[in-house]
């Protein structure tokens, strides 16, 4: 399926129905000119960490272990990326979606997932614009025959630049081992570096942490260029990752999710981290929404 676009006159995307109902745009109009808030990259590229955003159901992150306990049985969960050591972000990043309505300012997608591992679920994605808003809503129901714990995210690339800043306070941040599961959590008054509670320009160094006592709200800047993103969230989605290989790089990630990486296998397990045990039939639902202004 070829990517499916959708306009305004302030805001546009660009969707990949058929990898994983991912983004390879997110432009506003500023200054006169179609301008990048997410990184743009080829809109027939073939691999999805090479997308714009990416959704994550039905869970966020890494799975160590070969899998998780839950209710008193062990549900093996396999890698289900070559170039990944544990599974990651679940499975709806790389299905095919079905488009299910469009209009003027909305596109709705569905899928029925299955896998990694126990998950059966159905799916409906909804990306919206309003004026330079984008509106990203996303509601998930278990369809396996047992109560699972499921976590939802979302995993947009932002554009970065030499000045970008980021302001999102956070209680405590998560450190990484070598292989990125998580080592030990720490106030974040401990990490100056990675305190952004009253903004600050991007780290120089390697970023992959996550952080948790977050208010759902989050402000992004780009002085150069004039533009600030308001990230805002519903009630599920209260902790964040951050994500940047460098202070060279052109891109950061700033995604929100429901949990914690390896939220399965962290002590008091995956309920207490935020991941939501859902009986067949149950349903989750998340939103974030991006507003977009001039500075």
């Amino acid at each position: 399926m070829a990517p499916l676009g959708l306009s305004s006159a302030l805001a546009r995307i660009t969707i990949r129905p058929d990898l994983g109902a991912g983004l390879t745009s997110f432009d506003v109009m500023h200054r006169n000119a179609w301008t990048p808030v997410f990184r743009p990259v080829d809109p027939e590229t073939g691999h999805p960490f090479s997308l714009s955003n990416i959704l994550l159901v039905p869970f966020s992150g890494r799975v160590s272990g070969g899998g998780f306990a839950f209710d008193g049985a062990f549900h093996a969960v396999e890698p289900n990326m070559p170039t990944e050591r544990y599974p990651i972000h679940g499975s709806a990043f790389s299905a095919a979606w079905t488009v299910v309505e469009t209009s003027d300012h909305a596109v709705t997608l569905s899928l029925e997932g299955t896998g990694p591992g126990p998950f059966h679920y159905d799916a409906l994605m909804t990306y919206r614009l309003d004026g330079a808003t984008l509106v990203m809503e996303l509601v998930v129901t278990n369809k396996a025959a047992l109560a699972l714990p499921y976590g939802l995210g979302f995993h947009p690339w932002f554009v970065r630049d030499h000045d970008t800043r980021l302001a999102a306070r956070a209680d405590r941040v998560w450190l990484e081992r070598d292989d990125h599961l998580p080592r030990t959590v720490e106030p974040v008054s401990r990490h100056p570096d990675l305190d952004f509670m009253r903004g600050s320009e991007l780290p120089r160094f390697w970023v992959n942490n996550w952080f948790d006592g977050w208010d759902r709200k989050a402000r992004i800047e780009w002085p150069d260029r004039g533009l600030a993103v308001l990230v805002e969230t519903s009630d599920l989605l209260d902790q964040y990752v951050l994500f940047s290989p460098s202070g060279d790089a052109d891109f950061f990630c700033f995604e929100p999710v429901s949990h914690p990486v390896d939220a399965f296998n962290l002590p008091e397990g995956p309920v207490s981290h935020g991941m939501v045990k859902l009986e067949p039939g149950e349903r989750i639902q998340a939103c974030a929404r991006f507003i977009a202004q001039p500075l």
